[in-house]
């Protein structure tokens, strides 16, 4: 019995074990599938990435030239050092220490000759955010999705033409051991460089604009009557290089005050008036109007600069005349003969409620208030006086410094309104506003007399005496901000008169008296432009 007991134990015993064996065999051939078959691919991959390596080759950003060929924003080509690690990826340093010669690969540092001087027109770049890697931009899909370390543009023309500029990067594949080092390449994508683009800024006048305002708050715009913009500042500025600082900086250098800054016009508006005045036929050539220095409706008075400041007052005045003299009793009457739709009408028409579509990003509306707005708004009726006030570009009128260069740009080029743009290929888009050649040659000749003895210009007096007989025609501004605040001092002016070659509007924030402070800067910038154009011809 015993033993036939151990020879059943010995044969269960043997079936076990080869049920074992058979259980264990079937494990390793499915686990053999698995990563031969299953898996084959994940690990053939995973093996590949360990000695290979995917080397990004950055492409070279495109240019930013001025008009004359000089470089706004360039490149200039740096050296780095790409370090394999042992056990996959790798890194790329700036620490050439002890690296060999096929470690050295070229990258690029983005450069601005004019730095501070020109950043609001050109910009800044920073790396793709998170939110920005992997994305595809679908203004250029061709570029591709965002990679990591890719620069992308911050303001101006950077940000503007972020597809022109920005290039396709190559990738070079390198073998390496499993030591990390290089073994070979094994092929190569050649990087595409960004496209350079061609701008109408003209790089001295840009440089001297940008001292002439000297860091205080405002904004100078320079163009052709066409649109090309010449010259763009925003002051306070900021470096391209290092924006940090003036993130925290309470001047807001970053702030464009050229195309984002909404600002009460003041005097530079009553050009618009008078044209409104003109086109509606409330008034003529012969109109006159008796300055007493001041007007009275409703028991409130409303005064004239000149009364309040000289204690005088101007007369007999036609229009001309209270363009040169800047007689606000002479818009208020003119004003009201209008009326506050038809006034807003025309401000309309030169676009100060609108962009003017310049190609920047971060461009703001202006506000011509209107019975209709005030009442939707502020829950006010309109008064007389709010009309007065619109006249003379004061109460709730707010206008970019943009908008006032282009409307003024209208008035020189007869009636002609134009898209200011950087982009020196972008096709002029100019439209005309209907304006009657006399009537503009009326408001050119009210301006021309500003610009001259007795006018409210005195900075150009002397102007045409001092440039070959170059004639120019001008408008002061100086804006109320608030009881016990300063004023807006505005400047705006083109030359020459029959033919315009240039339009500027300069803008000191809270600066002072328009002919005291912005005055003298216009002239330095006209001087600086008609003596180097002399010099040209």
């Amino acid at each position: 019995m015993n033993s036939l007991a151990s020879q059943n134990t010995q044969s269960w015993l043997s079936w076990f074990l080869r049920g074992l064996l058979i259980v264990v065999f079937l494990i390793l051939f499915a686990k053999l599938i698995e990563v031969q078959i299953i898996k084959g691919d994940y690990y053939r991959k995973l093996s590949e990435e360990n000695r290979i390596r995917h080397i990004p080759i950055p492409a070279p950003r495109g240019k930013i030239i001025a008009r004359s060929g000089e470089v706004l924003a360039g490149n200039f080509e740096t050296k780095k050092r790409v370090k394999f690690i042992k056990n996959g990826g790798f890194e790329i340093t700036d620490d050439l220490t002890e690296a060999s010669s096929e470690e050295v690969v070229s990258d690029y540092k983005r450069y601005y000759p004019l730095g501070t001087k020109a950043a609001h027109a050109i910009g800044y770049l920073t790396k793709a955010g998170d939110t920005e890697v992997g994305k595809i931009n679908p203004e250029c899909p061709e570029k591709g999705p965002v990679v990591s370390g890719t620069l992308v543009g911050r303001t101006g023309l950077e940000e503007e033409y972020q597809c022109r500029l920005l290039g396709i990067p190559g990738e070079e594949l390198i073998e390496v051991n499993t030591q990390g080092a290089k073994i070979r390449s094994l092929g190569k994508r050649i990087p595409i460089p960004g496209q350079d683009i061609n701008t109408t800024i003209d790089f001295g006048l840009q440089a001297e604009v940008a001292s002439e305002m000297d860091n205080k708050k405002g904004a100078a715009i320079v163009t052709d009557p066409g649109g090309q913009i010449l010259a763009f500042y925003s002051s306070p500025s900021f470096d391209p290089d290092n924006v940090a600082p003036s993130l925290t900086d309470q001047n807001l250098p970053l702030f464009n005050r050229v195309i984002s800054g909404t600002f009460h016009p003041g005097s530079v508006f009553k050009p618009a008036t008078a044209i409104a005045a003109l086109q509606e036929n409330v008034i003529d050539k012969n109109f006159r109007y008796n300055d007493t220095g001041s007007v009275t409706v409703s028991g409130f008075t409303y005064r004239n600069w000149y009364f309040v400041e000289y204690g005088r007052t101007e007369g007999e005045v036609d229009l001309t005349r209270a363009i040169a003299r800047s007689t606000d009793t002479f818009f208020y009457k003119i004003g009201e003969m209008i009326g506050a739709n038809n006034l807003a009408k025309w401000a309309d028409t030169f676009g100060l409620n609108k962009r003017t579509g310049i190609d920047l990003p971060g461009e703001t509306v202006g506000l011509i208030p209107t019975p209709e707005w005030k009442q939707k708004v502020k829950k006010e009726a309109w008064f007389l006086g709010n009309t007065y006030n619109m006249a003379i570009g004061q109460g709730d009128v707010a206008v970019t410094p943009i908008e006032i260069n282009t409307y003024i740009s209208a008035i020189a080029d007869g009636g002609t309104i134009c898209t200011p743009h950087f982009l020196a290929d972008l096709n002029n888009k100019c439209r005309g506003i209907g304006i009657d050649k006399q009537n503009l040659d009326l408001v050119k000749a009210g301006m021309k007399e500003a610009c001259s003895e007795g006018g409210t210009a005195y900075t150009f007096f002397d102007f045409p005496s001092k440039h070959g007989g170059q004639t120019v025609a001008c408008k002061t501004g100086t804006a109320e901000v608030s009881a016990d605040g300063n004023p807006h001092a505005w400047f705006t002016v083109f030359s020459p008169i029959d033919k315009p070659q240039i339009v500027a509007t300069i803008l000191f924030e809270k600066g002072g008296q328009g002919s005291q402070v912005a005055g003298p800067v216009a002239r330095k910038i006209f001087d600086y432009y008609f003596a180097g154009l002399s010099t040209t011809q």
